[in-house]
């Protein structure tokens, strides 16, 4: 019972196998070209050997390695089956092997979560591998369910189509990229951070904007861009200004409010040791305040660089010229064009990761002292 508890994804994966073999074969016997007996004895043979080997003590560098290339081989030979045959020919036996290849993956990411390495360029290695890894088998179970289970194209389009449109209409991606992002979405972000960041040090010195401003912050928050977006085309016309007028309202009072906290973080004891040393207010703002309020800003940061994305597109929307990916999204859905849809909605993930990506790197930068930043 122990040996079982060691790799449970190892004993499930082994009992799929049967099943599968059971249930032979992997494509409906109508296909016009099935699986040939030596693809399906290797497939059988990666898969049932990785699962033996995910029982074994072998170091454990070793047996991820192993357990990786045997699941992801024998899933990438059981999609390649496909091709040709995407009308719903997968039987019960293509989705037995296709779990039991994802159950062994899924031991190789425990068996590489429990490694300790000796270097940080190791450490960082298996931070980008795990998550790299989950990400892949989500695509390779959507490859395999609407190709084999025969999903409607107009429903949901497999990742290798999304791939060759977006392959194939890189000219048109980089324009509406260019139109989105590069214009409405950063123009916006640092507008509407910058000058909710400086209303923010005014209303802290200023009591009496703190008070008035705070709650009708809270409230434009809770505006749906739906309804401010159409408001801005008609103010400032189809082009990208409308568009960043979105952005800026979106981002303005997030950094307003968390700015307005982060300045009233500071401890008490700091406060009046820097009283203590005859400090005025601006002395203290910026040697005391404003570094214990970084964390909060960077927050504001973060959450900003989604808001944006997000206002950008939904102001797409309602009025553009004719690029831009909120218009490109709600063009090509109109077309049934779902492909170059998910193409777009790929590349503002993309976009939108990377944009979120770089404010971090700048928070532990800038934040290293922080103890949500020091690791461990």
């Amino acid at each position: 019972m122990s040996l079982i508890f060691r790799s449970w994804q190892g004993a499930t994966a082994l009992l799929l196998c049967l099943g599968a073999l059971a249930s032979l074969p992997l494509l409906a016997p109508d296909v016009s070209a099935p699986f040939g007996s030596d693809t399906v004895t290797l497939i059988f043979v990666l898969v049932a050997g990785a699962a033996l080997a995910s029982f074994t003590k072998v170091p454990a560098t070793f047996l991820a390695a192993i357990l990786f290339l045997c699941a992801h081989l024998a899933a990438w030979l059981l999609i390649g089956g496909l091709s040709g045959n995407e009308n719903g020919k997968a039987t019960l036996a293509f989705f037995l092997m296709i779990t039991a290849c994802w159950l062994i993956a899924w031991r190789s990411v425990t068996v590489l979560s429990a490694i300790r390495t000796k270097s940080k360029a190791g450490d960082t290695f298996l931070r980008l591998l795990i998550p790299a890894i989950f990400g892949a088998w989500i695509l390779i179970i959507w490859e395999a369910v609407t190709r084999g289970g025969g999903i409607p194209f107009i429903l949901l389009p497999p990742p290798s189509a999304i791939g060759a449109r977006l392959a194939g209409s890189i000219p048109i991606l980089w324009a509406d990229v260019r139109q989105t992002i590069f214009k409405a979405v950063l123009f916006g972000y640092v507008v509407g951070c910058a000058s909710g960041f400086a209303v923010a040090i005014l209303a802290d010195r200023i009591a009496f904007l703190r008070r008035g401003l705070l709650p009708i912050g809270n409230m434009v928050s809770a505006l749906p861009i739906i309804g401010v977006a159409p408001i801005m085309v008609m103010w400032f016309g189809f082009d990208w200004q409308s568009k960043a007028a979105v952005v800026i309202i979106m981002t303005f009072f997030p950094m307003l409010v968390n700015t307005v906290a982060g300045l009233a973080a500071a401890g008490n004891m700091e406060r009046d040791l820097m009283r203590s040393y005859a400090s005025n207010y601006w002395q203290t703002l910026f040697k005391l305040r404003l570094p214990a309020a970084m964390p909060f800003i960077f927050n504001a940061l973060k959450i900003n660089s989604t808001l944006a994305l997000i206002g950008a597109i939904v102001a797409e929307f309602f009025g553009t010229p004719i690029v831009g990916m909120g218009f490109r999204i709600s063009t090509e859905i109109g077309r049934m064009n779902v492909d170059m849809v998910w193409a777009e909605i790929a590349v503002a993930a993309v976009v939108g990761s990377v944009f979120y990506g770089v404010v971090a790197l700048g928070e532990r930068a800038t934040t290293f002292w922080h103890p949500s930043n020091r690791g461990g």
